[in-house]
Parts: C-alpha cells; sequence; structure tokens
C-alpha cells in the first residue's frame, strides 16, 4: 500500500478531526460529524467524511489518502480522470472536488469527491452500454489526437498518454511501455522476448493499420482505462450506473472492451453485445475479434508488472500473446 499512516487523522473511532487542506476544500462553515473507513484499495486508504452544512443538511464526501511522490500523481491522475469524464457526462462518476496535500502530514496527498452510495451488483447492460457509449461519443480529445494531458496510473504504475495522430503508433508505445515494465519488475524471458518481436512487426499492424487505411479513420475517445466490474456499481438512490478509479486517455473506444476479455472478468459478452446496439463495430468488422484480443494483452501485460509475485500473470500474458501470433503473425 503506498500510505503511511497519518498519527491522529486515522478514519472511524469516533475521529472528526481531518487535515486543514482537506478541510478547505469542504463546503465554507460545515461540520464534520464524523469519519470512516470505507471501500478497499491495493494503494491507498479510503474513508468517507459525514458533515452537518451551515443550514443544518447532512451531506457526505469520500477521500482517497496516499503518501509520497507517487501518491501525489496518483491522486492528479484520478482527479483529472474524473474530471473529464464528469465534463462529458457528470451522471456516471462522482463529481470530483479537488486533490492536494495535507498540510499536518508530510508528503500525503489526497483526493475528495462527492460520496455515492452505490451497491456492489452489476449494472444493467444496456444502462450502463447507453452511458459508456455516450462517454466514448460525445468526448472530444483536445487535441484532436490520441493520449492526454497529464500522465495516468492503472494501479500504481504509469500508462504511456504522449499525444500520438495514430491509433497504432499510440498503442503500439502504449504496449512497449507496459512490458517494458512488466519484464523489469518480473525478469527477463526468452520466449516474451521472441514473441514480442512479432507481436511489434505483424500482430499490431495486421489487427490496427486497417483501422486507418483506405480513407478510414479512428475517433480518439475518452476511455475510462481501467474499466474492470470492481471500477463499476449501482447508485442506491437512483438505481444508475457509476463508475470510478479512472485512468483515462483518449483511445479507440473498442479498447476499453480488453479489460473486460479474462474469464474473470463480471463485464461479459452480453455488455459488448449491449454497446454494439449503441456503436457501430469499427471496419473491417472481421478483425473486431482479435483487435479485442490484442488490447487484452495490453491490460494484462500492465496488470503482471503491478502484482509482482503472481507468477501465473506472466503465464497469462504468453498465452494471449502466443495465440495472437498463431493467429496474426
Amino acid at each position: 500500500m503506498n500510505y503511511n499512516s497519518a498519527d491522529g487523522l486515522e478514519f472511524g473511532a469516533a475521529n472528526t478531526k481531518i487535515d486543514p487542506a482537506v478541510l478547505m476544500e469542504l463546503p465554507e462553515g460545515c461540520k464534520v460529524t464524523s469519519t470512516e473507513n470505507h471501500g478497499v484499495s491495493f494503494w491507498a486508504q479510503t474513508g468517507r467524511i459525514d458533515v452537518l452544512l451551515r443550514d443544518g443538511t447532512p451531506q457526505s464526501f469520500f477521500i482517497k489518502v496516499i503518501s509520497n511522490e507517487l501518491g501525489m500523481n496518483m491522486t492528479r491522475s484520478e482527479f483529472q480522470s474524473i474530471s473529464a469524464i464528469h465534463s462529458v457526462l457528470p451522471e456516471f462518476v462522482p463529481r470530483p472536488i479537488a486533490c492536494g496535500s495535507y498540510t499536518t502530514v508530510p508528503d500525503t496527498h489526497f483526493l475528495l469527491c462527492n460520496f455515492r452510495e452505490m451497491t456492489d451488483d452489476m449494472p444493467d447492460p444496456h444502462k450502463f452500454a447507453g452511458l459508456l457509449s455516450t462517454l466514448h461519443q460525445k468526448s472530444v480529445s483536445p487535441t484532436g489526437k490520441f493520449g492526454f494531458h497529464i500522465i495516468t496510473y492503472a494501479g500504481n504504475l504509469p500508462q504511456f498518454v504522449a499525444w500520438e495522430d495514430s491509433w497504432e503508433a499510440f498503442f503500439a508505445k502504449s504496449m512497449r511501455q507496459a512490458l517494458d515494465l512488466e519484464i523489469e519488475r518480473k525478469g527477463p524471458s526468452e520466449e516474451l522476448d521472441v514473441l514480442s518481436r512479432t507481436l511489434f512487426e505483424k500482430v499490431i499492424p495486421r489487427l490496427l493499420r486497417p483501422l486507418e487505411s483506405d480513407g478510414r479513420i479512428v475517433k480518439p475517445s475518452l476511455v475510462h482505462g481501467d474499466l474492470w466490474y470492481a471500477n463499476a456499481g449501482i447508485d442506491v438512490d437512483n438505481d444508475q450506473p457509476l463508475v470510478f478509479d479512472a485512468c483515462c486517455f483518449f483511445a479507440h473506444n473498442e479498447y476499453e472492451f480488453g479489460q473486460w476479455r479474462p474469464a474473470c472478468n463480471r463485464f461479459g459478452d452480453e455488455y459488448v453485445a449491449a454497446y454494439n446496439t449503441f456503436a457501430q463495430i469499427s471496419a473491417p468488422e472481421e478483425d473486431f475479434e482479435g483487435r479485442l484480443d490484442l488490447y487484452r494483452l495490453r491490460f494484462d501485460t500492465h496488470v503482471s508488472a503491478l502484482f509482482v509475485d503472481n507468477e501465473t500473470l506472466r503465464t497469462q500474458v504468453l498465452d494471449v500473446m502466443r495465440d495472437l501470433v498463431q493467429r496474426y503473425g
């Protein structure tokens, strides 16, 4: 966990003390009535802050706290990501309020949002797909390119987000960075080296170049970036799907579904099918399944880098890469 305990500012146990930097971001004149631990994070301390506004109205906020320079980068990444989603589709994410640094605890950083009570049930496929496709279709890259204006972090590792005109070029660099991180953390593999050469020389051009050939273009769409089932829920108050814990950038909209390919993910085929009733599959349609497997490989590789001690994740990367090389290499 990227969090060093802040003595006296722990959430829960009847503690209502919060750092002045956080208090400054809450509504003026409010009174903190309780704090408690809320949610689960591999990398941070997460909590809920309950307050009474000046007029006596109760209101709640979600806070995430992470230490060190990495924590500062991660909180900024998430704040900018959910702000980007909120600017396009405010009902799809909790409202971001601020990110900043504690004044009483050195090198400790926070993200603050409105609190939304959620269930962890899977959202209705058509409701969810409708919102996700709206996000992809309505969003507009500020540069017209693929990328993002700030480095975003999936887990506690950075992603490649430098601006690129071509989706093929962007994805290849993103895949290369994820692979380099995985090898740096898990060690070299001769088979991985051989397969990856074919991946970059043959597979990626074969599957992605047709998207931008013969007059076709790929719209840079804002993607959540880490849309597995634990980063989505249902709002208790209005039964609407919500997403959180985003690490956004502008990408090919179908990239989002790479995260849904592994069997362990609960976003099954019915979600992709529902999405495709709102948005047309990119041409050439016959490459759709292959593209999703390629996008899955990018997610699998990053996840393998995140969890150093899990060798099964390296095996999964090799399995998917072998399959892609056999089909398209």
